[in-house]
């Protein structure tokens, strides 16, 4: 790359003492797109602008420090992008997102760089930028006490049209029939599973809406495609992106027939449209006139700007769209709506005043806040929300520094805890594409897919990472995380993705997102496009697939303890001795009959009389254990009732409560 125009002022040092440094450039007027096809060309008069950077830091400020790089411009309409070259010219790492501000986060390593700033779509805009010093927040999420849960991979048919055509798919349960439909492009695919085997086995089949089954508009053209499920109705909805709206439909007989909808709300954004549902927020007076039980949003991208539309007809018809934020508030590029168990719609952004976040609407999508994760970097990919029984409040993002985060609310975004890098156990450096479900208040799942391999991951010529899809669980409302390897055998990514839009070249195989969802048993399902099938997976060598495929839990606590496996504690066999001389004892055999481990004592009694209670027992599922307690029979004669009582204090949530107790007679003479 050749030598761009220069910033104002031209050249800054930074160090560990020195503070921030700023400058400025533009304003800018033609696009440079040249990026589309590797890294920006700057060979045309204000095409590209660089600045040039000194970095001196001592030996190991890099354990706890980074060097942060912002560049942001008034009007987020606009689009810069930002690269990091070394002495050598080499691109270090790259921030070329739709993001204002664009951020970079790299190690502090002392050296000379260029900050090169590429007006990709300038509107005319300036930018101002800043390299600075930040230190490491210590967010490595407490590891989890909770066995992994395992999951098994499911690819469609490939007999399936749009089996291998399946890239940003969408996923739902319906939790009256436990069937889950899956969008892959113009198909939407109905999957069944057998939980009587171990895998369980899937079934799949094609229940497209089609003219033929009532959907005179569906699954003939579209820019995007989404499906929701409202997992309490079973109603699912297929849409296709058409420009200014949507061609949507839906069924109530799980694709057997379908039915038509207006498709969003007017105005109504281009892009990336997004349909979600649950509980109308309760106390509105509108709520007289619904027709359905159940509220259903339409919302959708207008370049810089968002609009959501609420249904009271359960998406038959549309309100008018409101906008969500303005262009002083956050980029377009918003994540799919979710709605809390008392109506409270979230709408997920990746790039709000430089920082990740939601916006929250409490009345029925009248109006909506902005709220944000103060330790958040604008990043690549879109962030994901789900909320839990009581309203908890799980933010999955993708950092602008590479790493997968959760952030958990108690207070509808107002505020945040237990921000941690949930990836950082399995080494992961790079992110794309997290997505979010939630059970119980205090149990939540993150799926993402991500790789071990630092470094510029959409730089199609020298990044060479291993992506698998991973879920993070939590058990404890996000104070401590189990994360795993989805697929540990079979990459579903190999090299570069590219998460830069119409810009990228084959390596947008898996285009925007992928989705999850959970079942009436608390499994988590991930719906997710495979991009490496085939002989990929021996050769390394990526084929950009993109094949429809599921990952269901099967294994391990889900995401509602009501379903949790129990233990259950038996007193299986009762023995005693008894010796002349009155020092007699008597045995218990207690075996966990259940199917999780459990620790509780045993108590003896004589008579009636409690003898004794012996230290806490611990069982793991199907373990059996003796106790012995001492039984002082001098003096004592006849006919004794003898039992043995484990968990006296009914501690313990058993599977089956009866057989505690075991009771036997002995003469003693």
């Amino acid at each position: 790359m050749v030598a761009a125009s220069g910033a104002t002022p031209a050249a800054g040092t930074v160090t560990d003492t020195s503070g921030a440094k700023t400058w400025t450039g533009g304003p800018f007027v033609a696009p440079n797109v040249t990026a589309q096809a590797g890294d920006p060309t700057c060979t045309v008069p204000q095409s590209c602008d660089d600045y040039a950077l000194t970095v001196s830091t001592p030996a190991g400020y890099g354990d706890t420090n980074n060097l942060k790089i912002s560049v942001g411009w008034p009007n987020t309409a606009a689009d810069f992008d930002v690269y990091l070259l070394n002495s050598a010219g080499a691109v270090v790492d790259t921030a070329a997102s739709s993001a204002d501000p664009e951020t970079l986060v790299v190690p502090p390593t002392s050296g000379t760089y260029t900050v090169r700033v590429v007006p990709f779509n300038p509107l005319g805009q300036s930018y101002s930028a800043t390299a600075s010093m930040v230190a490491k927040a210590p967010d490595s999420a407490p590891p989890g006490s909770a066995t992994p849960p395992s999951m098994a991979n499911y690819g469609a048919p490939a007999s399936l049209p749009d089996a291998h055509n399946a890239g940003e798919p969408s996923i739902g349960n319906s939790w009256k029939t436990g069937s889950s439909f899956y969008q892959a492009y113009l198909s939407t695919y109905k999957v069944t599973f057998n939980d009587a085997v171990t895998p369980p086995a899937a079934s799949w089949s094609d229940v497209s809406a089609k003219a033929t089954n009532g959907c005179l508009v569906g699954s003939t053209q579209s820019l995007d495609p989404i499906l929701y499920t409202d997992s309490t109705t079973g109603r699912t909805f297929e849409s296709q992106l058409s420009g200014a709206n949507s061609l949507t439909c839906y069924t109530d007989n799980e694709g057997a027939t379908w039915n038509p909808s207006t498709g969003g709300g007017i105005p109504s954004g281009v892009d990336h449209q997004t349909l979600g549902g649950g509980n109308f927020v309760a106390g509105d007076p509108l709520n007289a006139a619904n027709l359905y039980p159940r509220a259903v949003y339409y919302c959708s991208q207008d370049i810089a700007t968002a609009f959501c539309a609420l249904s009271r007809d359960g998406g038959t018809t549309f309100g008018a769209g409101v906008p969500v934020y303005s262009l002083l508030d956050c980029g377009g590029l918003h994540g799919h709506i979710m709605l809390a168990p008392d109506g409270t719609a979230y709408l997920p952004n990746k790039s709000c005043n430089g920082k990740q976040g939601v916006t929250v609407s409490s009345d029925n999508g009248k109006t909506w806040t902005v709220r944000t994760v103060p330790n958040s970097i604008p990043g690549d990919s879109d962030p994901a929300v789900s909320i839990g029984a009581n309203g908890t409040v799980y933010l999955g993002y993708a950092n602008g520094d590479g790493t997968q985060h959760v952030a958990v609310s108690h207070d509808k975004g107002a505020t945040w805890v237990n921000d941690y890098n949930v990836g950082a156990a399995a080494g992961i450096k790079n992110v794309v594409f997290p997505t979010a479900v939630a059970g119980d208040d205090n149990r939540a799942a993150v799926s993402f897919i991500g790789t071990t391999t630092a470094g510029n991951y959409q730089d199609a010529a020298n990044f060479h990472g291993v992506w698998h899809l991973y879920t993070a669980f939590t058990y404890d409302g996000g104070a401590s995380w189990t994360t795993v390897d989805d697929t540990p055998t079979d990459p579903v990514q190999i090299g570069s993705i590219c998460t830069g839009g119409t810009t990228c070249g084959n390596d947008r195989n898996l285009l925007d997102f992928i989705g999850s969802t959970v079942d009436k048993q608390g499994r988590v399902e991930v719906g997710y496009a495979d991009g490496c099938t085939g002989s990929c997976v021996t050769s390394g060598v990526n084929n950009f697939d993109a094949y429809a495929t599921i990952a269901r839990q099967y294994a391990g606590l889900t995401l509602f303890a009501a379903n949790d496996p129990l233990p259950n504690v038996a007193v299986s066999n009762l023995t005693t001795s008894v010796a002349n001389n009155g020092a007699s004892s008597i045995t218990a055999t207690v075996t966990n009959l259940g199917k999780s481990s459990l620790t509780t004592p045993v108590q003896f009694a004589v008579n009636g009389k409690v003898l004794s209670t012996s230290a806490p027992v611990t069982l793991a599922a199907g373990q059996s254990k003796t106790v012995t307690a001492a039984w002082n029979t001098k003096g004592i004669k006849g006919s004794q009732t003898v039992q043995a009582l484990a968990d006296p204090s009914n501690a313990l949530a058993e599977s089956n409560e009866a057989d505690n107790r075991r009771t036997t007679s002995v003469t003693v003479k």
